[in-house]
């Protein structure tokens, strides 16, 4: 099962256990942080959140291919796509592997 915003934004919210956010505010807090990404993204730039990975916008050129359902052939137009990359810590969470952190 997925993760959904509500989900977050009841987290952030603690309910039934007792934070700072009520659940309008943690609402309004997870809207703002994703506005700032989309944004972001949307302006071209890479947005990197330290210790869970980078989101990078990539241009796709213009390629040939075809529609499965027919055969026929087509030309897919360039696009722009979101990637993401996940640091070797969420990595190493994932794997189930302790990652030593770098001190600076």
């Amino acid at each position: 099962m997925a993760l959904t915003k509500s989900d977050i934004v009841n987290e952030l919210a603690g309910i039934g256990k007792g934070t700072i956010f009520n659940r309008k505010e943690s609402a309004d807090l997870v809207e703002s942080l994703l506005e700032i990404i989309k944004q972001t993204l949307e302006s071209g730039e890479d947005v990197l959140i330290s210790r869970f990975g980078k989101f990078c916008v990539r241009d796709k050129k213009k390629r040939p291919g075809r529609n499965p359902k027919t055969g026929e052939g087509a030309i897919i137009d360039a696009r722009r796509v979101v990637t993401f990359q996940c640091s070797g810590v969420l990595r190493g969470k994932i794997n189930g592997k302790n990652v030593r952190r770098r001190t600076i």
